[in-house]
């Protein structure tokens, strides 16, 4: 609840008309705060005020911001929700630089082949809102379906979820 309310705090700059107004859907992209379904939530519903989404992307709802926003030396002007996971696309193929930035590692797997170029990086138990349900992570990826951009996000990944692309990977490799 209070880091619901921290999240709709900040999310209130958007209205406000600051140079920074678009900052939490950066943060967000780098789990600040770690992922739940309020902070989603309350985010989907901020950026359904400034964007309509292009929903091209089967699986996910991209909306073009008014101004670009950044950090770190990275830009990007959209923001992205898919499944459990919120982020931004990153202006240029930037999955090395952000994989350096941010301490990720290479990921295992492709995705199913949707991912050419994947990092990540598991939030510390500490930080894991539900444990129990799944790991949160910031994720870099760069994909043939996302020319001349890399989604920098922070997911949930369910354990059933992880359970199955693993059980996939192990078939693969047999």
């Amino acid at each position: 609840m209070v880091r619901s309310y921290l999240v709709a705090m900040t999310v209130a700059g958007l209205f406000q008309g600051t140079a920074a107004s678009a900052e939490p859907f950066y943060d967000a992209a780098l789990c600040k705060p770690p992922y739940t379904m309020d902070s989603a939530t309350t985010l989907y519903e901020a950026v359904e005020k400034i964007a309509k989404p292009d929903k091209s992307l089967l699986t996910a709802e991209v909306y073009k911001l008014p101004d670009e926003i950044g950090q770190d030396g990275f830009s990007s002007r959209e923001v992205v929700f898919a499944g459990t996971a919120i982020g931004v696309l990153v202006q240029g193929l930037q999955a090395d630089a952000l994989a350096k930035r941010y301490h990720l590692e290479p990921e295992r797997s492709s995705l199913l082949g949707t991912s050419s170029k994947g990092y990540a990086r598991a939030l510390p138990a500490a930080e894991q809102p539900s444990p129990d349900a799944g790991i949160v992570s910031i994720v870099a990826r760069e994909s043939p379906s996302l020319p001349g951009k890399t989604l920098l996000a922070c997911e949930l990944v369910m354990k059933e979820d992880q359970a199955a692309l693993d059980s996939y990977e192990k078939a693969k490799d047999q």
